[in-house]
């Protein structure tokens, strides 16, 4: 944490200068243009120091511009939609992407990669959202705790991310779009000291990101 904070400071005074250089700008316009020129730093800084989680991903892809903006426009009904409908999942708005997080226990039973029957349920309803926004891109990633050898956990963690790429792409969903990884307990959001810490470091997180086409026609509308 001392290190996040440390490296934001001078994307802080970056994004201080911008906007006094800017006094023009609508709130909009000068979002644009903080988003453009601190995306890729900003997802520097905090991949490094989260080890590069879903937050410093999807913080680092950031297009920027009006480009930018009408992507995360469109993300921001997309995320209200996943929240509204599928209670299970935690959803986050980060930068122009959407991370949406599922506990373990909500997908699988205790070390096991098949998707349970209840879990099939949150997973079907995710899908009506995913199948209504076809322009994005889904990142799958497995997490574990720090019980067991860390080969196992990385192993666990891929097939679990794997089991929800399948489930999804036989619900309709392109297997296109997907892109998986485990990450075993290399990455845990909270204390390993803690059965709570370890339950929910048992996590399935999925970043939803803008895909080519949305990119091009964010930028052929900001053109206009």
């Amino acid at each position: 944490m001392k290190n996040l904070r440390r490296g934001l400071i001078p994307i802080f005074l970056g994004v201080a200068l911008i906007f006094s250089g800017c006094a023009s700008m609508n709130r909009t316009q000068k979002g644009a243009a903080v988003g453009t020129a601190t995306g890729a730093a900003m997802g520097a800084v905090v991949g490094k120091a989260s080890g590069n989680t879903a937050l410093g991903a999807i913080i680092g892809a950031v297009v920027g511009g009006a480009s930018g903006a009408l992507i995360g426009h469109q993300m921001d009904k997309q995320a209200e939609e996943i929240k509204k409908t599928v209670p299970d999942a935690k959803v986050i708005r980060v930068g122009e992407g959407i991370v949406v997080e599922f506990s373990s226990n909500v997908l699988f039973a205790f070390d096991k990669a098949n998707i349970s029957a209840d879990a099939k349920n949150s997973l079907d309803k995710l899908v009506k959202i995913l199948d209504s926004y076809p322009d994005t891109d889904i990142e799958v990633q497995g997490h574990t705790d720090n019980k067991g050898s860390d080969a196992y956990n990385q192993t666990l963690s891929l097939e679990r991310a794997s089991s929800v790429k399948t489930y999804l792409s036989s619900k309709g969903i392109s297997s296109s779009r997907f892109n998986i990884k485990g990450f075993g307990e290399s990455l845990p959001k909270y204390l390993n000291d803690t059965e709570n810490g370890r339950d929910q470091n048992r996590r399935v997180e999925f970043l939803i990101t803008a895909n080519d086409k949305m990119k091009a026609e964010a930028e052929r509308q900001s053109s206009n």
